[in-house]
């Protein structure tokens, strides 16, 4: 074995052009590696071969070095091999994984756009009764998300994770399908806006609910994971690929929202014309397809391997540290542990030591008690942890508040189903007429999302090169999560105005009819633009900034953060409701939100709203100019500050 240094001058023996003659593939194959290193061969080298030689020789080693280039963060192939660049990832594997996507939002959206209709028009059930079981089906969507990011983190892997959760996602779309067309909806054709359907026993509506919750377990466990997975098809220490996985993020974005065009279109009419079994069916048809694309790739794709419970390793971190509580750390980080082969991340890549929280450093503080007990061959990982496990700890608490002032965002990003709803059904909806249903004005919305992502990417993000300075990457995530909070603002100032106007023209004495107001439904078009221009930028860069910061361990976290966070806007959108209800319907006041609005005052609820994002803008700022981003070896170590600078 011969040890080197980089850029070395090697100069080879006298027989190795014999070497060259004999075993010209051997040879061919440890230059190739050699080139990798950054070696220097000797002049004396290239003059023991002819030119013609030597030009053969360096295009076949140029080709097979290419060919038998491996990733170089760390991901493995299907076998668990180091991954070949031009036989794993890139957008090969990216694409499938983009078309599953809007696949499975397709399957997913097709049953829960009209679900709300279903309970009351084929169940039966009252709307307050069906409104709060699809309440506690969505929010068991998001909760099962965590469920999905542990078990693909800590075990499973999130190619296994992602299959065995689609997988289970369509045995739940199956048996929703034949419950409906076998037992539910009785007689045939009921649950359309006039023929009522039968009632059910008992086990008919128990096998309903399994399978619409097998659904929610699917969905759940499998979104977190597939937008990382995706991810991690591109080498992100390769700049070429690491551009592509910025761009991959928006994509997925624009593919989950086409997805959910489709089902808020075609199926939604299918369904609310009464044909659910249909719809359910076709359903059903997408996740099949798009499971069985997802396990056509499997050669393709690229893994990172699991590195076992993290809950273990943050109890170790804060446990040891507690116990050190009373030691005053010195100066420096030498006396910092450090494992020589650190298994805290399963790719390899150690995180950098930075310098807040510096009391989970006593975790890794080196005491005379930590290595004196005989009877133990390693240290006790509850009394002494490596200062990566400890970084790893760190990066999580450092996550924490950018992702606390996103759950507003999410609570203006929530009316666009509820009260944008409301108010558009009180507004002018027909033209020539034709009806135009209130819910499909979301479509607007898709279409803003589209149209800003091709913009972000070709015409924005080029004119922002053009000002800063020459190494910038265009607007970091921060800043674009930042933008995506004003554009909020303006989408509910927008919904106010409009509202304003509406009740200038509406009928006040018309508490349930239609159009009780004659300004036309189109005027809401520009409140969904700007709810969707602001999710290119608050929801693809939170879901960019989220696997970028989160540890390689714990990257489905990351995107598991992003939909906890809609799931909580729900919560804190209910509750706002609730307390603006019982304060502005004192005094036999009809409030801000009344059955008929045309006797409330909406509007000022949107400016509430309006007022609140402004606020958490702000705390936003100063948050994310505190933010001190991940470093990792190799990667960050000759930069340490450059990735601040541009944070914000």
């Amino acid at each position: 074995t011969v040890k080197y240094r980089k850029r070395m001058s090697i100069k080879p023996p006298p027989c190795s052009s014999l070497v060259l003659s004999i075993f010209p593939t051997e040879a061919s194959s440890v230059l190739s590696n050699l080139s990798h290193t950054n070696i220097t061969l000797s002049p004396n080298f290239l003059s023991l071969t002819s030119s013609t030689e030597m030009e053969s020789f360096n295009v076949s080693t140029k080709v097979k070095g290419d060919e038998e280039a491996s990733t170089m963060d760390g991901t493995v192939d299907f076998h668990g091999r180091p991954a070949l660049k031009a036989k794993t990832g890139r957008w090969t594997a990216g694409t499938i994984i983009l078309v599953n996507q809007g696949l499975v939002t397709l399957a997913f959206f097709g049953v829960g756009v009209n679900l709300v209709l279903y309970l009351t028009r084929v169940l039966q059930q009252g709307n307050a009764e069906a409104a709060n079981n699809v309440s506690k089906w969505t929010g068991t969507v998001y909760i099962f998300s965590l469920v999905g990011a542990f078990l693909s983190d800590s075990y499973w892997g999130r190619y296994k994770t992602c299959a065995i959760f689609q997988a289970i996602f369509v045995l739940g779309l199956g048996g929703l399908s034949v419950a409906s067309s076998m037992f539910l909806i009785t007689p045939k054709g009921c649950g359309d806006r006039t023929t009522v359907c039968s009632s059910h026993s008992s086990w008919e509506i128990v096998l309903f609910y399994i399978s619409i919750y097998m659904i929610a377990l699917g969905y759940g466990g499998y979104q977190p994971n597939i937008a990382t997975f995706g991810a991690d098809q591109f080498d992100e220490e390769d700049a070429k690929e690491s551009y592509s996985k910025v761009a991959f993020f928006s994509y997925f974005y624009l593919a989950l929202n086409l997805g959910s065009l489709f089902s808020n279109t075609f199926l939604s009419y299918f369904e609310d014309e009464g044909m659910w079994t249909l719809g359910f069916w076709a359903s059903t048809g997408s996740a099949f397809l798009g499971l069985a694309l997802f396990l056509g790739g499997t050669v393709r794709y690229r893994h990172f391997k699991p590195s076992g419970n993290p809950l273990n390793r943050f109890c170790q971190v804060f446990v040891a540290a507690s116990k050190k509580w009373r030691v005053k750390l010195p100066q420096g980080k030498e006396c910092l542990f450090e494992e020589e082969k650190d298994t805290s991340l399963s790719t390899g890549r150690k995180i950098l030591h930075t310098h807040e929280f510096k009391f989970l450093d006593k975790a890794a503080f080196i005491t005379s008690r930590d290595f004196n007990d005989p009877k133990q061959n390693a240290h006790n990982p509850w009394t002494l942890c490596p200062i990566s496990q400890v970084e790893e700890v760190k990066c999580i608490l450092r996550l924490l508040p950018i992702w606390l002032c996103t759950i507003i965002y999410s609570v203006v990003f929530t009316q666009m189903a509820s009260l944008f709803v409301e108010q558009g059904a009180a507004m002018r909806s027909t033209i020539s007429g034709f009806q135009i249903p209130a819910s499909s004005m979301s479509s607007f919305d898709i279409l803003s999302v589209a149209l800003f992502i091709f913009l972000n990417r070709r015409v924005i993000s080029p004119l922002v090169l053009m000002f800063k300075k020459k190494d910038s990457k265009g607007l970091t995530e921060l800043q674009r999560m930042g933008i995506g909070l004003i554009i909020a603002i303006l989408s509910m100032v927008s919904a106010g105005i409009v509202e304003c106007y509406r009740l200038k023209y509406a009928n006040q004495d018309c508490p349930h009819c239609d159009a009780s107001s004659s300004l036309s439904i189109f005027w809401q078009v520009p409140q969904y633009a700007f709810v969707g221009a602001s999710e290119v930028f608050m929801y693809v860069g939170q879901l960019e900034f989220f696997n970028a910061q989160a540890p390689d361990a714990l990257k489905s976290f990351g995107s598991a953060l992003c939909m906890t966070s809609i799931s909580l806007g729900n919560y804190v959108s209910s509750f706002i409701v609730t307390i603006v209800m019982k304060i502005s319907t004192e005094d036999d006041m009809p409030g801000w939100i009344p059955g008929n609005l045309n006797r409330g005052h909406l509007d000022r609820f949107f400016f509430l709203l309006a007022g609140l994002t402004a606020v958490d803008l702000l705390v936003y700022i100063v948050f994310a100019k505190w933010y001190k981003s991940i470093k990792l070896e190799g990667k960050n170590e000759d930069d340490d500050d450059s990735a601040d600078s541009e944070i914000v």
